[in-house]
């Protein structure tokens, strides 16, 4: 099981690696502080450690991007008292709240609290794909890109899913209609088209327009950007 730590004092960090890769968890940082969601999804955990006072950007900021797109459990380490340190990563979604100095039994106790609510009952993160620097909720049928967020109709989702994973080959109209409607000879060759059009106008309003591309006479293609 994976645990992604974003902590800054490489001091505190190794020791809580050492502490947790002794309870057999893996343990994981972000590449640097200023791409935390990157590495966030590149890595899946399944829990993350936070702090709160981090270069750049706080825990809170984070805390408030990984909770637009999943419910991976968070718990905060932080040397402030404040009680409305506390308060703000709860009410932003964050599972626990742990003040610096702290025993490793009592952080072990309260990671294995958290997992068992969080795991114990078949819950499964959201699934997220990565495009363009934005994020593709498979569950929730959106699309987030520069803190905007995008509903699609279902037919559009599955076309940008479909062209999205086949990122950079052109899918050709005949199998984007049989992929839609299994059996295209019911199908007007003007509603793909409308629906293209529809998704280009909601993908122009978080500026990716212009990453699903016409072959004109071949198909579609979503190119990276």
């Amino acid at each position: 099981m994976n645990i992604f730590v974003v902590e800054d004092d490489d001091a505190l960090f190794a020791a809580l690696k050492k502490g947790l890769e002794a309870w057999s968890f893996q343990v994981t940082r972000p590449d640097d502080f200023e791409s935390v969601m990157r590495s966030f999804l590149e890595q899946q955990p399944q829990l993350i450690i936070m702090d709160v006072t981090l270069p750049k950007f706080d825990g809170f900021h984070w805390c408030r991007e990984i909770r637009a797109v999943s419910k991976v459990p968070i718990v905060f380490l932080s040397s402030r008292d404040h009680p409305m340190d506390m308060v703000m990563a709860l009410s932003m979604g964050a599972d626990d709240f742990i003040q610096k100095p702290f025993h490793t039994d009592v952080l072990y106790a309260k990671i294995q609290a958290v997992l068992r609510r969080t795991y114990a009952y078949g819950e499964e993160q959201s699934n997220i794909l990565q495009w363009n620097g934005a994020l593709i909720d498979l569950n929730r049928g959106i699309i987030r890109n520069a803190g905007k967020e995008v509903d699609l109709t279902k037919n559009e989702f599955f076309i940008l899913i479909t062209l999205v994973r086949s990122n950079n080959v052109i899918i050709s109209r005949h199998d984007l209609i049989r992929k839609l409607w299994e059996d295209e000879q019911f199908v007007n060759d003007n509603t793909l088209t409308a629906n293209i059009t529809r998704l280009r106008q909601k993908l122009e309003t978080i500026n990716l327009a212009d990453a699903i591309v016409t072959k004109k006479g071949l198909g579609y293609m979503a190119i990276t950007l």
